[in-house]
């Protein structure tokens, strides 16, 4: 039976990496998968999913407006049977496209495999985040650990030099020279100003 799976976490703990091995997984056994990423961030490039540890992928980028499950339509018609739908950046979706994931399961039938995180570095949810905690059938969570030795539950947006930022667009797209992921207690002293956090200094792989 399809269902719709929510994998979420703080940054840089291998989600996209998570993502690749399980469409690798599918086509292995002769299964097709279609990769949906949001079309504004292109760090890798337009469309490309591409983790820290060098592993990419070409996926179908997307627009905020647009329809997914209309676009998983079109892909079948123009591609033939989907065995499963993998979306990175997840947090990004929209509400009325985390509702037409749901349709993606149960109208078509499809596994959907979301992986995302679940706030802003502010400690708020994402839109996307939000429904699919709502609504997803299965919840995952993929950890990571602080710099202190903690479980990582929060992510920071820190500045050049290393302060947490406190305000600003909640959508700012960023990596490793941006964001830190940080337990909460960490995520509590360091938005009080208590001292400054080295970003990880690990490129994104070209």
């Amino acid at each position: 039976m399809a269902k719709l799976y929510f994998y979420y976490s703080a940054m840089n703990a291998g989600k996209t990496t998570t993502l690749l091995q399980s469409a690798h997984n599918y086509r292995e056994r002769g299964m097709r998968v279609l990769i949906l990423t949001p079309a504004l961030d292109r760090r890798a490039g337009e469309g490309v999913v591409a983790s820290r540890i060098g592993l990419r992928a070409e996926g179908c980028a997307f627009a905020r407006e647009e329809d997914l499950q209309r676009l998983v339509e079109a892909d079948i018609a123009a591609h033939g049977p989907l065995h499963c739908v993998l979306v990175d950046e997840a947090q990004f979706l929209s509400r009325a496209q985390a509702w037409q994931l749901t349709e993606v399961v149960d109208a078509l039938r499809i596994p959907v495999l979301c992986y995302g995180l679940r706030t802003d570095f502010r400690g708020e949810l994402f839109e996307g985040s939000q429904y699919l905690l709502a609504w997803a059938d299965e919840l995952s969570e993929i950890k990571t650990i602080c710099h202190s030795g903690r479980k990582a539950t929060m992510t920071v947006r820190v500045d050049e030099h290393g302060r947490a930022v406190q305000a600003g667009p909640q959508v700012e797209i960023g990596g490793n020279e941006r964001y830190v992921s940080v337990s909460r207690a960490e995520f509590k002293k360091v938005m009080r100003g208590e001292g400054a956090i080295a970003p990880l200094q690990v490129p994104l792989p070209l």
